[in-house]
């Protein structure tokens, strides 16, 4: 399984990202630079994220830097499925 990739789709399948999806990188900023990434989408990228690799999130789990970079979030969901 390619986390990364799969991630990215995620993230695409919520956000409609198109092309933008492809080009992220471990560097790239989330959360106040997509536009289409507000406080709504969030929650609707964590669930689809928990319905995609069969995880559940809490509360307790997620903070501002879970959607940071999108490395922090693949490292977010690398460590849900330790």
């Amino acid at each position: 399984m390619d986390i990364r990739k799969e991630t990215a789709a995620v993230l695409d399948a919520v956000l409609n990202l198109g092309t933008r999806a492809a080009s992220l990188t471990d560097d790239s900023p989330l959360l106040g630079s997509i536009p289409e990434l507000d406080s709504m989408a969030v929650v609707a990228v964590i669930t689809s994220l928990e319905e995609h690799f069969g995880f559940e999130v809490s509360d307790d789990d997620i903070d501002g830097s879970t959607f940071q970079t999108f490395g922090s979030l693949v490292g977010f969901v690398t460590s849900k499925l330790g």
